[in-house]
This record gives C-alpha cells, sequence and structure tokens, in this order.
C-alpha cells in the first residue's frame, strides 16, 4: 500500500523551505480553456521544440527557434503539407535548424497527426482538453501510434508545455513512487508499470483535489538532489 499524498507533501515543502516557497515552485494550474484555444500551429510548434530537445540541450534549441520558425514555415500543418519534396531535402542542409533528418522528417508527420486530430474535433487543442487527466496513459500511447517520436518523457513533455494537465515520468517522480511503495521499474516503460502509475496519481488526486501537474510536480520535489533551482519534474 502506498503512502498517503499528505506524506509526500510534507516532506517537499521540508525540503524546499515551506509550503508558500513550494507553491512558488509549482507550474501554473492547467487551464482547459486556454488549452482549447490552442490553434494547429502552436501544437505542431510545442511537438517539434520537444522533439528537437530530446537528447540536446535545450538552450542551443531555445537559440535557434526563431530560425526554427521560419525554416517550418510558422509550423502552419497545411502550408507543410502542401511542400514537394525538395522542400524536405533542403532542410537537412539548412543551419537555421539543427540538422538532423530523422527529426526534421517528423515534423511533416506530425503536420499530417495535427491535420487529422483537428479534422475530427475541430482542432487538436479542443481534443486535447477534452481528454481527461484520469486517462493519460491512453493519450500517450495514441500520440506514440498516430504521431512521429512523440513517445516516452518526449511525449509527456508536449503534454506538459501545451500546459494539459498530466503527470511526468522523470527521474525524481519515478523515485517517488518507488519510495512511496508502488511496485514499477526504475525505467517504468511497461503498460503495466505506466497503468499503475496512472492509478497511483488518480488516488492522489482523488484524495487532495490537486491537478496532476501539482502532485507529479511535487512527487519529483519530494526526493532526491534538492536543486536550488529545481528542473522540470
Amino acid at each position: 500500500m502506498t503512502v498517503s499524498f499528505k506524506t509526500i507533501r510534507a516532506r517537499a515543502e521540508q525540503r524546499k523551505g515551506g509550503a508558500e516557497a513550494l507553491a512558488r515552485l509549482l507550474p501554473a494550474r492547467p487551464d482547459p480553456t486556454a488549452v482549447a484555444k490552442l490553434t494547429d500551429d502552436r501544437v505542431l510548434a510545442e511537438m517539434t521544440k520537444r522533439i528537437f530537445s530530446a537528447g540536446f540541450a535545450w538552450s542551443v534549441i531555445e537559440a535557434k527557434w526563431p530560425g526554427f520558425g521560419a525554416a517550418f514555415l510558422g509550423f502552419d500543418p497545411a502550408t507543410l503539407l502542401a511542400q514537394p519534396p525538395e522542400y524536405w531535402d533542403r532542410l537537412t542542409t539548412d543551419a537555421r535548424i539543427v540538422r538532423n533528418g530523422g527529426k526534421i522528417m517528423s515534423v511533416r508527420e506530425n503536420a499530417r497527426f495535427v491535420r487529422e486530430i483537428a479534422d475530427e474535433h475541430g482542432s487538436f487543442g479542443k481534443f486535447l482538453a477534452g481528454w481527461p487527466a484520469s486517462r493519460e496513459t491512453e493519450l500517450l500511447d495514441l500520440l506514440v501510434k498516430r504521431g512521429s517520436r512523440l513517445g516516452g518523457n518526449t511525449g509527456q513533455m508536449t503534454l506538459r508545455f501545451l500546459g494539459w494537465d498530466g503527470f511526468v515520468t522523470s527521474k525524481d517522480v519515478v523515485a517517488c513512487l518507488r519510495d512511496a511503495g508502488l511496485d514499477i521499474a526504475p525505467e517504468p516503460k511497461s503498460k503495466g508499470d505506466m497503468a499503475k502509475i496512472q492509478a497511483q496519481f488518480n488516488a492522489w488526486a482523488k484524495e487532495t483535489g490537486l491537478p496532476y501537474a501539482h502532485l507529479s510536480r511535487i512527487c519529483g520535489l519530494s526526493i532526491g538532489e534538492n536543486h536550488a533551482d529545481p528542473e522540470e519534474t
């Protein structure tokens, strides 16, 4: 049996200097209305940023980001899907972006994915806004099956940066879950482990009334190396 979230929160508060100090480290409370208003070009842009940031220094991608926007034509799905093969070939030598062929082609595949979801639901943002946090693992599976390079932490971080309410299985969050008594692998990837994680966050959400993004962040801040300026958890 896992511990009450009250215990985890108390430990995080002690580590970070009290309840108010911990609150300042939490992300903004997710707003489904804002998510529903996301335009498809912004969704594709965030997918692209997270994909190119994976395994790369985020600061480099951030510095080059204006060039990415220009090279990928503002990330408008319809415009990108209308481009001929030569356009995509040229991007592999475009110094404005990180010239990774596989990641470049993922933009085309995800433009198609975003467009398909928008056709089905009105917009990708409306689709996300209607998906409950209690079923995040199903949403992550959908990103993998219908998108490109959106598996694992990349998909989770894409959802987080888009403002959707969900957990992130960072190293510290997983350590917190295991410390609380959840029987999962140190690097949980199986459907069984992800189902256990979803069920635990569902239980903690019911216990506390907190959004999943806050539960995830507090969990990560409650354990591991106590950084003065913690990264995304």
